[in-house]
Parts: C-alpha cells; sequence; structure tokens
C-alpha cells in the first residue's frame, strides 16, 4: 500500500440522548451560533433540545443553508458570526449543514476574498473557528472529516475544500434523530454512503488488505441494511448502523493508503450545481455502470464480502468488456429504484 498520515481529531459521542452531552463538549463561556437548514430541526424539537443542553450561553441561530450550501447564504453566516462576537459554531443537520459550517469557520478572518477559500480548495485556510455538530442526517460523513463542498448562485461552481483546520472539535450522532427523515433522505443517506466507499474502493490493486476488507463489511451493511431503513418500523439498531457505517465510510480510514477515484462526485458536483437535484441522485445511476467494468469471469461483486475484493481491486482498467447479466445485479437496480432513487440519468426528472 501506499504510504499515509492518517489523522483525526474528531471526538464522537454516539447514542440516545446525547445532545445533553453538548453542556460537557461547549466550553461554559463560549458564544455560540447555531446553523441549521430548514424548519425540520425546529418541528422535531431538536433545535429546543440543543438550547436546553447549552443552558446559560450566549445563543445566535443562523438558518437557512441549503442542501447544496451556498456561497452566498454561508456568508451572511460569516457576517452575523463577525457581528455577533461569535467565537464556537454548531452545526445541526445533515452534511450541507455541516460542509457549510466549516466554510463559515475557515472564512471568518479570512483576509482576502473568502471565495478564494474554495477556488484554492481550502489550501490558503490557516486557521478555523472551533465547531461541532449535531448529526440528524446520516450520509456525508461531514462529521468526521475535514472536507466539504460548496456552490457559488452567481456562476453555479460546485468546488471542494479540504484542511485540517476544519475537523469538527465533536459530534453528537443520536440514531433516534432519523426517525422523522422522509424516505428520500433516508434512501439519499444510503446510495451517499455506499458510493462514498465505492470511490475509494474500486480502483485497482495494491494490496491494502486492511482497508479492502473494512470497505466491504460497510457495503455489506449498507446492502442488508438499506431496504430495512426504508420501513417506518426500522429499529433503533438499523439507523445506528446506518448511522456509524455513512461515518465510517469518510472518515479517511479506508482511504488510508490507498488508490482513489471521486470522479463520479466530481460530475455529479457539476449536475447538483446546474440542475439543483439531491446530491445523492447522481451517484444512484453508478451502480448500472459497473457491469461494463466488470471482467465477465469476475465473480458477482456486492453479494458476499468474499466477493467484493476478487471484484473490485482485483479487476485491471484494460480490457474490459461487458459481462452478461447477473442476478445480483439487476436486483440490485430493482432495489434503488424502489427506494425512490433513479439508476439512470433519464429518470431524473430535473435532467428530462
Amino acid at each position: 500500500m501506499f504510504n499515509f498520515d492518517f489523522y483525526n481529531p474528531t471526538r464522537i459521542v454516539f447514542g440516545r440522548d446525547t445532545i445533553g452531552r453538548l453542556d460537557d463538549l461547549v466550553p461554559a463561556d463560549a458564544r455560540v451560533l447555531l446553523l441549521y437548514g430548514g424548519q425540520s430541526a425546529e418541528k422535531t424539537g431538536t433545535l429546543a433540545q440543543v438550547r436546553e443542553a447549552l443552558g446559560a450561553r450566549h445563543v445566535q441561530a443562523f438558518g437557512g443553508i441549503e442542501p447544496n450550501p451556498s456561497y452566498e447564504t454561508l456568508m451572511q453566516a460569516v457576517a452575523l458570526v463577525s457581528e455577533q462576537r461569535v467565537d464556537f459554531l454548531l452545526a445541526v443537520g445533515g452534511g450541507s449543514v455541516i460542509d457549510g459550517t466549516k466554510f463559515v469557520a475557515a472564512a471568518v478572518g479570512y483576509a482576502g476574498d473568502a471565495w478564494d477559500i474554495l477556488e484554492t480548495r481550502g489550501a490558503k485556510i490557516r486557521h478555523a473557528l472551533p465547531f461541532g455538530s449535531v448529526l440528524t442526517l446520516p450520509a456525508t460523513g461531514s462529521e468526521m472529516n475535514h472536507s466539504g463542498v460548496v456552490t457559488r448562485r452567481a456562476t453555479q461552481a460546485k468546488l471542494p475544500f479540504r484542511s485540517a483546520h476544519v475537523f469538527p472539535q465533536f459530534s453528537i450522532l443520536d440514531p433516534t434523530k432519523t426517525q422523522t427523515l422522509p424516505v428520500r433522505q433516508l434512501a439519499n443517506g444510503v446510495v451517499d454512503a455506499f458510493v462514498h466507499v465505492m470511490e475509494q474502493y474500486l480502483t485497482y490493486p495494491i494490496d491494502a488488505r486492511v482497508q479492502d476488507r473494512f470497505a466491504e463489511g460497510l457495503l455489506q451493511t449498507l446492502i442488508e441494511i438499506g431496504p430495512l431503513m426504508l420501513e417506518e418500523s426500522a429499529d433503533y439498531s438499523t439507523r445506528a448502523n446506518l448511522m456509524w457505517t455513512a461515518t465510517l465510510a469518510l472518515n479517511g480510514l479506508i482511504g488510508a493508503g490507498v488508490p482513489q477515484d471521486w470522479s463520479t462526485h466530481m460530475i455529479g458536483h457539476e449536475l447538483t450545481a446546474l440542475h439543483g437535484i439531491d446530491h445523492a441522485r447522481w451517484p444512484s445511476c453508478c451502480p448500472r455502470t459497473w457491469k461494463f467494468v466488470v471482467k465477465p469471469s469476475a465473480p458477482s461483486c456486492c453479494n458476499t464480502p468474499s466477493g467484493f475484493g476478487r471484484s473490485a481491486r482485483a479487476t485491471k482498467n484494460s480490457g474490459l468488456t461487458p459481462p452478461p447479466n447477473r442476478p445480483g445485479r439487476s436486483s440490485r437496480a430493482s432495489a434503488y429504484r424502489r427506494a425512490y432513487r433513479p439508476t439512470s440519468l433519464v429518470l431524473t426528472p430535473s435532467l428530462r
């Protein structure tokens, strides 16, 4: 495997009724800005729980962060931070809110044009406000990594950034917070986590056995629990497994020392910036392409853990021909469609 330097300082507080731990995690004298998305955080009572846990701390709130967080909206939050002399940020939401909070943390006090942060992919970040997160939607893994994506509406540019300065200090993961999520968002979360793993796994062989087995375990878990998550009666254990799997899918561990791709996500960034579609709706189209990049002799991918390794990194990137149909692939495409995710661009309404 390649040389690597793995670093992840984010503290994870996982389980039921863990929002109350904010009183221990946020400095007692902090001036806090809560950042969140739509009204669901208020309607479900999550914001009220957060405020209660923060007690007598000075707390301001900034809502309206979009599913694909916009530079324009986030710059309003940057201005509010300066006006209110905020010194701690707390994201309450999913990956978009956490991504946006990372950008705000880096942009506050930045001497130049804050857009430089994105144009340089985060290379110019030298410091950032401390922040934590309360995760309500498992999907992106932003709660335990150092990267984010921001869109500039004026130019329809969607750019990623990363910096060791924007790791969350902590993230609270309470699986019960997924109980009020609509099926569409849960399906998005499963798909996003699955493709995150594939971007780090379906590349080329480098004999990184631990990373491969770890990735296969995450993929197999998502295959098992994905359909269960779409049922209203999904139990706590199922929700807990999705939340933790999505976090591990992009916290840097399975990508340490292995080749990674991310071209799928880069294409997806362009489509979401231009058409405003949910991020995960583009990655959900990917499984249909796998049958064109697997050797006919390779065993069916994604049916058993042992099948992953033989048909993924073990597959070379040259001389590939479309293999015959196998039940595993077609059934997975049907499963995606049942989960309200399109499996091709022509099935995506906003692209018709």
